[in-house]
């Protein structure tokens, strides 16, 4: 979601503050601003959309300054207006906030019986006026956010820059994800290290309820209590070069492109070849006494999960339970004593799978986590870690972070099987075998880029498509189906096959196109003859399946698309790449904004 950036530094900072704006935005956003301290005063630019026009009030308005925060927002409280656009400021303070303050309604009513006057609509300009208060009051800054910080409920990471101290800033986290950066004589605050990578690749993660006080000369760092605290600094890694499109068009289209080497990467950090065995890291727990699997997710992580369900039952013969991180929680979920609670984050930070994993802990779970980010939260306080190495994921609608989270459950999976003596050595050197297919059949499913892209023109006009599939790859259509909502804006549904005539197929007609998912094998042809079913309504077929499944049933078709024969096991990888590119395609179609489209948000850090 937002993103945030702060530089204490020795030169001016408006421009670097812009360019760690411009490496976030991937993260989704609708609003930006910057606040820079000059002369004794909290010079503020804001714009609403895009960052070009930021840039552009900084041209004809600059904002001169060694100190300044900058950010970008994703609309919760008001709309995305130059007003609600962070910073937010008073005469005394200038803040920008990533998060939610949940309790601002009762704290703004305070402030506004005391005389406070508010410009915004947000809940964020409250934290501005309650530590303003303070300041006014006579407190030192660090004593200001020190009597502030636990009157906020919910969640944020905040920096905030003070008009009599100008050579400081204070960050605070909660929550949501912060950051702290060093340089040669300069110091740094960031929602993430690639917001920092051209700065520096020195960084501390805050931990949860820290704060913190940077000046040129380095951070003081205090913990919950406000006592002084000692945090890692580490090597980021992130780089520059990481967030570049090269040849391509988009940063989506780079990232499906990419899939085949990532995978590839993941894999090998699982997968022992020469001996044909899984490899997990190591594990301070038994696998084989794990009765019960909870997974929790969100949006394509959680269809991601819901594949992972077919596979553990399947070969591991362990029941799993599913749920959406946003719903679990409340419907108080009865949790086995001594069962895995899985949870899976291309980010880490997502705040609903956060809060549903400390739930579990909580509640005597051991807690393993599949993510992108192996310093976050998640990964910080999971008992075992499984990073899916995907490298950074620029497009906000997930490509390759999705295909590396299957190939970690799938190897998971396989080691579960091994480990409850449901899977012979036999059939697990069979599975390693499949597995190490997967990079090749990636390649050569993207080899159907062109003509995908020529089809793509048969779904554009559509108002409504239907995605279908049965088992495992009934999540893909719910996958597929949500990939083409979500960059070109065209209402769409995924289905199991054979629920279709109990509801959906009402929706047949002439102009919905139906995106059918049957590799060849046991249930293409029940699928076939749901395809039939759509058919003989005056759907529009597109049939994505493999030779010998075109070969029987593509005849009529609107359109085909050709996958490679694979093992059922890893035909999700597979046939991600088509709906990927698919949507991908009819989006450029459209002319819709692929890699930041409207509403959403990367990293959703708010419940």
């Amino acid at each position: 979601m937002c993103g945030i950036i702060g530089i204490v530094g020795k030169e001016e900072v408006a421009d670097r503050l812009v360019d760690g704006l411009r490496r976030m935005e991937y993260r989704g956003y609708d609003s930006a601003g910057v606040c820079t301290l000059s002369d004794n005063q909290l010079i503020r630019r804001r714009a609403p959309g895009k960052l070009v026009n930021l840039v552009k009030e900084l041209a004809s308005n600059p904002a001169p300054g060694l100190v300044g925060i900058a950010h970008t927002r994703w609309a919760t409280h008001g709309a995305p207006t130059a007003n609600n656009a962070h910073p937010h400021a008073t005469d005394q303070v200038a803040l920008v906030h990533n998060g939610i303050i949940e309790n601002f309604r009762p704290l703004r009513e305070t402030l506004e019986a005391r005389g406070r006057h508010f410009e915004s609509e947000t809940d964020s300009e409250v934290v501005a006026h309650l530590v303003s208060e303070q300041i006014e009051a006579g407190l030192s800054p660090q004593d200001a956010v020190r009597a502030v910080l636990p009157q906020l409920r919910g969640a944020f990471a905040l920096a905030i820059s003070f008009r009599e101290h100008p050579d400081m800033l204070i960050g605070a986290r909660l929550g949501s994800p912060l950051v702290i950066g060093y340089g040669d004589g300069e110091t740094y605050l960031g929602s993430d290290a690639l917001a920092l990578a051209p700065l520096t690749q020195q960084i501390t993660y805050l931990e949860e309820g820290d704060w913190v006080v940077i000046t040129r000369e380095g951070a003081q760092i205090f913990d919950v209590d406000g006592n002084p605290a000692e945090r890692a600094i580490t090597t980021s890694g992130a780089s520059a070069a990481e967030i570049e499109k090269g040849n391509y068009r988009h940063f989506m289209q780079k990232e499906i492109f990419e899939q085949p080497t990532v995978v590839a990467q993941t894999l090998r950090s699982y997968l022992r070849p020469v001996e044909q065995q899984v490899a997990l890291p190591q594990i301070d727990f038994d696998i084989s006494a794990i009765d019960r699997v909870t997974i929790v997710a969100c949006g394509t992580s959680y269809y991601a999960g819901l594949v992972a369900k077919y596979w553990f039952e399947r070969f591991a013969r362990v029941p799993v339970d599913i749920d959406y991180a946003s719903e679990f929680r409340y419907r108080d979920p009865v949790l086995q004593p001594g069962g895995l609670a899985l949870f899976i984050s291309q980010s880490g930070e997502t705040a609903d799978t956060l809060a549903a994993l400390r739930h579990c802990k909580a509640n005597g779970q051991t807690i393993a986590v599949v993510v992108n980010v192996p310093t976050s939260s998640m990964a910080r306080e999971a008992d075992l870690l499984l990073p899916t190495h995907a490298g950074p994921e620029i497009g906000v609608a997930s490509t390759k972070a999705f295909t590396c989270q299957l190939a970690v459950l799938a190897a998971l999976a396989a080691h579960f099987a091994v480990k409850k003596g449901q899977m012979s050595r036999e059939e697990e050197a069979a599975i390693v075998h499949h597995l190490m297919e997967v990079p090749a059949s990636l390649n050569e499913a993207l080899s159907h880029d062109a003509e995908i892209a020529a089809m793509a023109h048969l779904i554009a006009p559509a108002r409504d498509v239907l995605y279908l599939g049965r088992g495992p790859d009934y999540p893909l259509a719910l996958e597929g189906a949500l990939k083409l909502k979500e960059i070109s804006y065209i209402h769409a549904e995924g289905y199991a096959s054979g629920e279709m005539k109990h509801g959906p197929i009402a929706l047949i007609d002439e102009a919905v196109p139906v995106i059918v998912l049957a590799p060849s094998g046991p249930l293409f042809e029940k699928t076939v003859s749901n395809m039939e079913e759509v058919r003989a309504r005056g759907g529009k077929i597109v049939l994505i399946s493999d030779a010998e499944g075109l070969a029987e049933a593509g005849e009529g078709c609107m359109a085909t698309i050709e996958m490679p024969k694979v093992h059922p096991l890893i035909a999700p990888l597979v046939y991600a790449v088509p709906v990927q590119l698919l949507a991908y395609h009819t989006a450029c179609v459209k002319g819709t904004d692929v890699d930041q489209p409207r509403n959403l948000a990367k990293s959703v850090t708010v419940e």
